[in-house]
Parts: structure tokens; sequence; C-alpha cells
């Protein structure tokens, strides 16, 4: 009886911490080198994005990570005009001002259904291929694309590589120093840390970034441009589902059975790529690991004194890749 009370309270308090959320948020405000903030229907969301450069520029989609927003891009996207880029920036799901169409569809996080999100973004923008990059959640969700819908991509930017997520390779312990580092996804699989993401989202991920970026000096208004996307009611439930999906503790949908299906044999990557690793990597930033994934001309670059967040951290180093990785195909 006590388990059951329990289990009902903690439901009231989150369903409760998010409609304070809700009702609280202010309104979304974008830096202006984004470009114009729109919205579009696409698939199972109504998508907030940015769009900058000409209309009919060769097509860059930039995708941010967990818990980042796209203001990671902000020095990023206007490099990119210049160059002539049509450049999208779209909040993935549970970020910023995109919200789910129906409050009935499940606040899915698993990686099949956040790179479904960015394909239909493409079909309803009209936009046949594109150049995608992403770091953290974006290079997961670009890396998805690239290895389900080929066709649809001109070139990757990867930060981190291959991380394609295999859940039976999941279940496996790694050395502690390595599970140490995972310290959150454990937290997660918790009803205590997911109460406690819920209350105290904006110093957990102040946390995450200083984990993450050591070395980066990020002010409080940094901070503060990002963590207003936060306040998406939808967020703590799709991070949440996130990390436990990755850990075999929740399912996730059986429509995207035949997708991860595909993605458990860790298909080759057949378009044109750049990996980035950084100090975030670790033993991992030289890209050794994952290089032969990769079958299309492929390069793989360092970046030294970088943390997780490359595009924020060094972005003429991840505007440049976008650029060259789109020469290869010439």
């Amino acid at each position: 009886m006590k388990t059951a009370i329990s289990k009902l309270v903690l439901i009231a308090v989150l369903f409760l911490a998010t409609e304070i959320n809700a009702q609280t948020a202010k309104p979304i405000e974008v830096n202006s080198s984004l470009g114009t903030l729109k919205q579009i229907n696409a698939g199972l969301l109504n998508v907030g994005y940015t769009e900058a450069g000409p209309s009919n520029g060769n097509p860059v989609i930039l995708l941010h990570g967990w818990p980042y927003d796209i203001h990671s891009y902000n020095e990023v996207v206007p490099i990119l005009v210049s160059k002539g880029y049509r450049v999208i920036t779209p909040y993935l799901r549970g970020s910023g001002t995109t919200t789910f169409l129906s409050k009935d569809t499940f606040r899915n996080g698993q990686q099949a259904a956040l790179a479904s999100d960015i394909i239909a973004l493409m079909d309803a923008l009209k936009i046949d291929k594109a150049v995608v990059g992403g770091f953290d959640w974006g290079a997961r969700t670009a890396v998805v694309m690239a290895a389900l819908w080929p066709e649809r991509l001109r070139g990757l930017v990867s930060v981190s590589g291959y991380l394609v997520v295999n859940l039976e390779a999941n279940l496996k312990p790694l050395p502690p120093k390595a599970e140490l580092g995972w310290w959150y996804q454990y937290y997660f699989a918790t009803e205590r840390g997911k109460l406690g993401y819920t209350q105290n989202t904006y110093e957990f991920n102040k946390q995450i970034w200083q984990l993450a970026s050591p070395l980066w000096k990020f002010d409080k208004a940094t901070y503060d441009q990002t963590a207003q996307s936060f306040n998406n009611p939808d967020h703590a439930a799709i991070v949440i589902h996130n990390y436990r999906w990755r850990q075999s503790l929740e399912s996730g949908e059986s429509k995207y059975d035949s997708l991860e299906k595909r993605l458990a044999i860790r298909p080759a990557i057949t378009v044109p790529t750049i990996t980035i690793g950084s100090d975030f990597d670790g033993a991992f930033a030289g890209g050794k690991e994952y290089a032969d994934k990769f079958t299309r001309k492929y390069e793989h670059r360092i970046l030294k004194g970088i943390g997780h967040n490359v595009p924020q951290e060094d972005p003429k180093a991840f505007a440049q890749a976008i650029i060259d990785v789109d020469g290869f195909r010439k």
C-alpha cells in the first residue's frame, strides 16, 4: 500500500512540476545570428527551427545535443551563411518550441524516433538532401539518418564519431572509470532521479555543461540563453526515456522496431563524413575505433583543449568541417 501511495505522490508532483513549467515559461528568445525562428508541422511534431541564409542555398541542418539547444550554433551559422548556405537549426523533441501535435503521443526518446523527426522535417520543408551535422544527441541523430536514409544526406559531420546505440552491447559493464562517466544514466534509472531532474533541471544541466567542458568558461548569460529551452513541457520525459531506453529499462515503440533492427547490426555509413574527436572523448579521441564504419570519403579531426560542445567552443572548426565535407562530393 505504501509503495502504491508513494507512486501516486510522485506522479502528482511530476504533473504539478510540469504544469508550473508550462505556465511560467517565458517566450523563447533566439539569438539573431541564427536567423528567424519558425514553426512547421512535421510528422508527430510542430517543430521550432531557425532558418538563415538564401532560400536557394545548399541546405545544412545542424542538430544540438543534451543538455544543449540551437544556441550551440550561434557562431557557426553566420560562417555558413557567408558561404551561401541555407542553414536550418531545429529544436529536437522535448526542447525549445518543438511540441507534440497530440497529447496522446508517447514521449519517446529513442534514437530512431529522433532521426525520423528530422527526416519528417526535411519532407515538410521540401528538402531532398542536406549536409547534416551535430554533436551529442545531434550527432547520434545525424549518424542514424545517414545509416537509414543515406540518400537524404550530401555529407555528415559527427562529433564523437559513430554513436549508434546498440542495446545488447549497452548491457555489458564497462571498466569502473568509464562507468563513473555515466553516473547520470544510473540516476535517471531511478524514480528519485526522475523527480530530481524534473525539479532541478536548471542546476543539473549546468553541472553537465561544466563536467563535459571543464576548460570552457561560459558565463551565466550564455547558459541562460540555452536553459530557456528546458522549459519545454516534455523535456524531462524525453530525457528520462532516452536514457532508460538505452539501458533497456523502458521499451521503445514497435513502429520503430524495423529501424532499430537495421541499426543493431551497426551498418556502415555510405555518405561522405568528417568525424571530430575532442578532450571529452578521452582515449577515443583518435577515432580509430570507428573509422572503418565510414566507407565513403572520410576524415577524422582532433580538437585539443575542447570539451563536448564543439560547435560552441570552436565554431570555426565545426563550420569548416561542414564546408569541407560538402566539398567531398565534388
